[in-house]
């Protein structure tokens, strides 16, 4: 049998290794991405909630009421006023995000720890290398990532604005892309990305430093949560004929109108249901992972 067909006759697996594990983290990323997406909704329109620069832009009415408060408040609010249905509205971007995101994080980590960063000569993975490579790992799959959340933060809100009376952005996740590539260009596609790359590094950090899944959890919503409520006012804000933000000039510029206009701690609104999430996210991702790979035929994680 010739090399050519020795390599058709072995399982994909091990023909695509890194194709294979690509779809296998993604499936499993998908799976953990609706089981827990009514948190990801919740958090985000928290994180949007009292956003001074709204309303020093005239965009909402000064001394306008909060439309929600606290986690619980925001869920019950979503249902009683949209519907149980919207608590999952902008779960498509939301899985096609992680399909990009886990997909290439999961693959670039294994690469980084097998092949770059290398294990030491007692098949240990030391502690700083696990860090490098974590953070590594997330920031790059989140750029290429960044499109897709830049939908899914806009689709999380198009509830909240038919309630205010505002028309609907869009009428769907393919509709979103097209409008979003219309009006920003390519560029307009990754507005945002610095806070949202910034977060999954620090994310990623945060899980690597602690080995308790709580505690990661923790420790990965305190450093990750300032990044990610700038990364989604940063997407969400209104935009003008050539896709340039009306309240924000850049990320840093969102970040001082924040803590200036709201104070320090609204870096950490949606906190709760952000540190509540990743438990269970991460219990359901790597359950479903390991199945999967075992059931491909695939060497554990």
């Amino acid at each position: 049998m010739s090399p050519a067909e020795e390599e058709k006759s072995l399982p994909l697996p091990e023909r695509w290794p890194r194709a294979s594990k690509f779809a296998l983290s993604a499936c499993a990323a998908a799976v953990a991405e609706l089981v827990t997406f009514p948190l990801d909704l919740t958090k985000t329109r928290l994180q949007v909630q009292g956003e001074a620069a709204v309303h020093r832009n005239g965009a909402a009415a000064a001394g306008q009421a909060v439309a929600y408060r606290g986690m619980l408040r925001t869920a019950a609010g979503i249902v009683q006023e949209e519907g149980v249905r919207k608590l999952w509205q902008g779960a498509t971007p939301a899985v096609y995000r992680h399909i990009v995101y886990s997909g290439v994080r999961m693959v670039v980590y294994e690469h980084l720890r097998d092949s770059v960063l290398g294990r030491s000569e007692d098949e240990s993975f030391p502690f700083w290398k696990a860090v490098v490579g974590g953070m590594s790992a997330g920031a790059i799959g989140q750029f290429f990532a960044s499109p897709t959340d830049l939908v899914k933060v806009q689709m999380q809100m198009e509830g909240k604005r038919k309630l205010e009376g505002k028309p609907l952005r869009f009428r769907g996740v393919h509709h979103a892309f097209m409008k979003i590539l219309s009006e920003g260009g390519i560029r307009g596609l990754w507005a945002g990305w610095v806070p949202n790359v910034q977060r999954a590094a620090l994310v990623n950090m945060g899980v690597s430093v602690a080995a308790d899944s709580c505690c990661s959890g923790l420790v990965a919503a305190v450093l990750g949560t300032p990044a990610d409520v700038v990364k989604t006012r940063i997407m969400n804000q209104p935009r003008d004929k050539q896709g340039r933000g009306l309240l924000y000039k850049s990320s840093t510029d969102c970040l001082i109108q924040t803590v200036q206009g709201e104070g320090f701690m609204s870096l950490y609104k949606g906190f709760i249901p952000t540190w509540m999430r990743m438990a269970p996210w991460s219990l359901v991702f790597w359950l479903t992972y390991e199945q999967i790979r075992r059931i491909c035929g695939v060497s554990s994680f």
